[in-house]
Order: structure tokens, then sequence, then C-alpha cells
């Protein structure tokens, strides 16, 4: 078990709306509209219930793909047989139930009448299924591979509190943005005690 202090600066204009989702704090987000700089530090325990690290992997025919063994593991830690998955930007998140659930609990006490919560719910809440695990494997529905482009080979990439499913090729395109901007995102990061 590791113990991480972590803080959270987080800025928005009102033109652009960001969401920043944290899952270390069980799901926790922040939404806020107008100017606003908001700074938050939290202590949270990590233990073995992530989903860590990166492996490629290949779809069947029927979008079926096999859960890596220590993906696999994690799940079963948290009592779980089933995954949640929903369309992100370029990618799936998928994630255990009772992590889902606190995200869903806390965007069912959002505003009706915020235009951000409602693009929010209509594009990320709204694509959620769950897909039962089972032989070690989930189905990806048709819907969902489409809408963010996966092929046959795709990457499972570890998140911590849910992990991504990307197309490989978009993937390596990622991860070569990531990596370029690692440098600068980990100044940023240590400057808040990351």
């Amino acid at each position: 078990m590791y113990l991480i202090k972590y803080q959270i600066l987080y800025i928005e204009n009102s033109l652009i709306k960001f969401f920043l989702f944290f899952f270390l704090t069980k799901g926790a987000f922040c939404l806020k509209s107008g100017i606003k700089c908001i700074k938050v530090t939290q202590s949270v325990t990590i233990g073995s219930e992530m989903f860590r690290g990166r492996s490629k992997h290949t779809l069947d025919e029927k979008g079926r793909l096999a859960i890596p063994a220590r993906f696999k593991e994690t799940l079963a830690q948290k009592d779980d047989k089933c995954l949640v998955l929903t369309n992100h930007f370029n990618c799936l998140w998928a994630f255990a139930r009772d992590d889902w659930k606190l995200i869903e609990e806390k965007a069912a006490n959002l505003s009706l009448f915020d235009q951000a919560v409602s693009t929010y719910r209509r594009y990320f809440i709204s694509g959620a299924k769950e897909c039962p695990v089972k032989q070690g494997r989930v189905t990806i529905p048709p819907d969902l591979r489409e809408l963010v482009g996966l092929k046959k080979e795709v990457v499972l990439v570890g998140e911590l509190k849910l992990f991504e499913i990307w197309d490989k090729d978009k993937w390596e395109e990622e991860f070569e943005r990531a990596k370029e901007s690692f440098p600068q995102v980990s100044q940023s990061l240590s400057e808040l005690g990351v």
C-alpha cells in the first residue's frame, strides 16, 4: 500500500468547460462554471484494487476482449464480474460497477439547467453500458466500438480506478503526444506536490 498526497489545480473560463475527474477520491470530480481556480489537497491510500499497466490485445469478430490477469484480479478484489463501459475522448473507459455508481450518484445531483452538465450527461453518462465479464472476456458493444474507432488491435491502459480501451493506432498517436508533453506536465504536477 502507498500513501499519496496530491493537489489538483482546476482552472476554467466561461467559454471552455473542463471536466476534471480524479478517481483517487472514490470518483470525486469538479465541475464549475465561470472563471474559477480551485486548489484541492487530499491524501489517499492506494491498495491493490487499482488498474495498472498497459497491454496490447486483439478483439475477435464479435468484439470480445480478453481481460488481462492483473485486471481480472482487480475486479475479483472488488467482487465484481461486470464492467461498465462508456465513451470518452477517442477511447472507451471501463469501470468496476461500484466505481461507476459513485459517478452516477454525483451526476444525478448536478443541476438539470446547466448546459455543461447536460453535455456531460448526454455524451459520457448516456454511453454507459454494463458488460459482464465471462470466461475472462468482455464483449464491447458494436456502437461503442464504432464511436471510438476500435478495430482488431487494441491497447488497454490502466488508469487506477478505471482502464482505457484504445484502438492501437490512435493509442500510439496519443502516447507520442503524452510523451512529448510529459516534461512540462511533470513540472506542473511537481509544483502541486505530486
